[in-house]
């Protein structure tokens, strides 16, 4: 077949992020979100995994004074100053009791870096978009504030961090 001949008028157009179709296994890889899973308690959260840069064991902070409660200080992390937040104070359940077994999972929010510490990673997740339900908004709770959504995964619900959310309403400034 000659190269130059012309295309069929049912042939689809070129690929473009506008127009795109591709086959149906890359339209449902498009269509997938993947996150860290990792727990606070018996509660399972999620982080999208392009926004994590590493996952550190626990190690000593320095505090900071006039901090807020939930910003346990900070950590150098290969020269670079990121400070940490404590999730589980952040969503009002107290302050953690850190222990050798806890992490911190570091991650890039805009153009900063700051570690979140949780009390275990737990699994690199991979769920259809579609399959995320928006947190209910019934009462008042701080948590629900810094959700972006909620998953099931092996029939366990997952709750989706809002990383921007989490730091927008009165996280460290940027030094």
């Amino acid at each position: 077949m000659n190269q130059t001949a012309a295309v069929p008028d049912n042939t689809p157009a070129p690929m473009s992020s506008d127009n795109w179709t591709g086959t149906p296994a890359a339209q449902a890889a498009a269509a997938q979100i993947k996150f860290v899973s990792f727990a606070i308690g018996d509660d399972q959260y999620g982080v999208d995994i392009m926004a994590v840069r590493e996952i550190k064991g626990w190690t000593d902070i320095t505090y900071l004074p006039k901090q807020p409660d939930y910003v346990r200080g900070v950590l150098n992390l290969r020269g670079s100053i990121v400070p940490i937040v404590d999730l589980r104070c952040r969503f009002g359940q107290g302050l953690t009791e850190t222990t050798p077994l806890h992490i911190v999972i570091i991650v890039q929010i805009g153009g900063r870096q700051v570690g979140l510490i949780g009390d275990r990673v737990l699994d690199i997740v991979s769920v259809e978009a579609a399959q995320i339900q928006k947190v209910p908004r019934t009462g008042h709770s701080e948590a629900k504030d810094f959700l972006a959504g909620l998953a099931t995964h092996d029939n366990v619900m997952i709750a989706l961090i809002d990383l921007p959310n989490l730091l927008a309403a009165g996280a460290p400034s940027e030094h």
